[in-house]
């Protein structure tokens, strides 16, 4: 996407049900010239009809949010904003978790903790793999 000044950028939305969690990831999304923060759910619903809404490129989604959780979250934001990266943000890295959400459509998964520089990285690398594999379709 491109702002009125010409500036490229990549559009984020953020959901997860701990306010501290979303506040943290805002903070990191809204400190990289790059990026810009579309929007910031507390559950699937939100996150969903935002996703909606805002089309963005990449989505950052909470696995066990309110409302469906993150897994109806991904099923449902990749069938209304199909270009948007997903990617899984859990407190757990329980294998029968990260199929589900992988399953469900999101490209990438991160374990909540992860450092700033490995949350912007899989940020970048999920747009980049989205957007090969949409030039395969």
């Amino acid at each position: 996407m491109v702002d009125g000044r010409g500036m490229n950028f990549v559009r984020i939305l953020i959901a997860d049900d701990d306010a501290d969690v979303r506040g943290l990831l805002e903070k990191y999304v809204k400190g990289e010239p790059a990026l810009q923060l579309v929007g910031a759910a507390s559950n699937a619903d939100e996150a969903i009809q935002l996703a909606e809404e805002h089309k963005p490129d990449a989505a950052l989604i909470d696995v066990g949010m309110p409302g469906g959780g993150g897994v109806r979250a991904v099923r449902e934001i990749a069938q209304r904003s199909p270009q948007t990266s997903m990617i899984a943000l859990s407190g757990y890295d329980d294998r029968n978790t990260v199929l589900e959400m992988l399953e469900a459509g999101a490209i990438s998964y991160l374990v909540k903790g992860a450092s700033r520089d490995q949350i912007l990285q899989t940020l970048r690398r999920s747009i980049e793999a989205h957007a090969k594999l949409s030039q395969l379709g």
